[in-house]
């Protein structure tokens, strides 16, 4: 999927859990007639859902009175939406780094940052348990509340995530007129904006400065290579037929070739094989060499058939950064050697 092996961080599962948390510890104390002697507590029951399931439930019963006593009062929350905010884009090519149980690093690029919107709604049958819910939330929400999520326990991403209080909205619903109907059902609504995030793949990249392969047992190397194209009059690669030339070319010399079509071409050998591979680099050409150019050198009189042209680029400087000492672990301290091999020395 989109180049990728199959992932999944539990990312918004762990942000709906998250949500829900802060709200099954809600509790409602009921008080005798007098208002002033506590009669029962209990906790207020927490589901995730949709408003429209629960009124259903609630309002299904034609008797009324049976249905929502068992059923109220209740909270449900449900997510509602997401959308990306690029207020909080971070640079997209950091790696977070984390060792893992094989003493290798494990490596994760940063997170992508979404806004989801949260409803929750409360069902009571009276205005008293209504307003007594409402007051074990409003105030920790200034507008916001935050929490901590370990998104991802091995990369040790625990990351805060503020929730927003948006609004609060309260209806309520009668059994006949609202002048003198009783009444049915009070409703609290409220919406949440949540800032977090959702995280690519883990990956364990092989090679890794510092970090153990534990398939080789060696510890690894970054490789840096600067090529340059081939197909130049200043650095041209050929494939020449070995097995039926004579002599060897010298570094430095000039060569020749004859092609009838065209006037003579000259260059200079910056690179030869002289082995089975037949690979021969020229440079300061008049012209391009072409497949069955018969190339002369000027003062060893080495003369090969060309039979293939390259056109991949040459590769111009290669540097290799190894950490120093080599056996070092990811989490020691230690420095890093270079190796730079140039040009034409790249080529063997």
């Amino acid at each position: 999927m989109l180049g990728q092996a199959h992932y999944y961080n539990r990312s918004i599962r762990k942000i709906v859990v998250a949500f829900g948390t802060i709200f099954n510890d809600i509790q409602l104390q009921r008080y005798t007639k007098d208002g002033n002697t506590k009669k029962e507590i209990f906790r207020v029951p927490l589901s995730y859902g949709s408003k429209e399931r629960y009124l259903t439930q609630i309002t299904s019963d034609p008797t009324l009175t049976k249905t929502i006593n068992v059923t109220v009062p209740r909270i449900s929350f449900e997510l509602t939406g997401m959308s990306y905010d690029s207020s909080r884009k971070q640079q997209s090519l950091i790696q977070n780094f984390a060792l893992n149980a094989n003493g290798g690093i494990n490596t994760q690029y940063t997170p992508v940052p979404y806004d989801f919107n949260f409803s929750m709604s409360i069902y009571v049958r009276n205005t008293e348990d209504g307003t007594q819910i409402v007051e074990q939330i409003l105030p920790f929400f200034k507008p916001d509340f935050t929490v901590t999520v370990d998104f991802i326990t091995g990369m040790n991403q625990k990351y805060d995530m503020p929730i927003t209080l948006n609004s609060v909205n309260t209806t309520t619903e009668y059994e006949g007129s609202s002048n003198d109907g009783t009444t049915r059902l009070i409703l609290w609504d409220l919406d949440f904006t949540v800032k977090s995030y959702l995280w690519p793949a883990v990956k364990t990249p092989r090679g890794l400065i510092g970090a153990l392969n534990t398939t080789t047992g060696r510890y690894g190397s970054a490789n840096t290579n600067i090529y340059i194209e081939t197909q130049n009059l200043d650095a041209q690669k050929v494939t020449v037929n070995y097995a039926t030339g004579n002599n060897y070319y010298l570094t430095g010399e000039t060569i020749r070739v004859d092609r009838p079509d065209t006037d003579e071409i000259t260059g200079k050998v910056v690179f030869f094989s002289n082995n089975s591979t037949g690979i021969l680099v020229v440079e300061q050409l008049t012209q391009l060499l072409q497949a069955n150019d018969i190339v002369v050198g000027d003062y060893t009189n080495a003369s090969y058939n060309v039979t293939s042209v390259a056109v991949s680029p040459v590769k111009a400087i290669a540097i290799v950064t190894r950490p120093s000492p080599q056996n070092s672990d990811p989490d020691d301290e230690f420095g890093f050697s270079e190796t730079i091999t140039n040009w034409p020395n790249t080529l063997l």
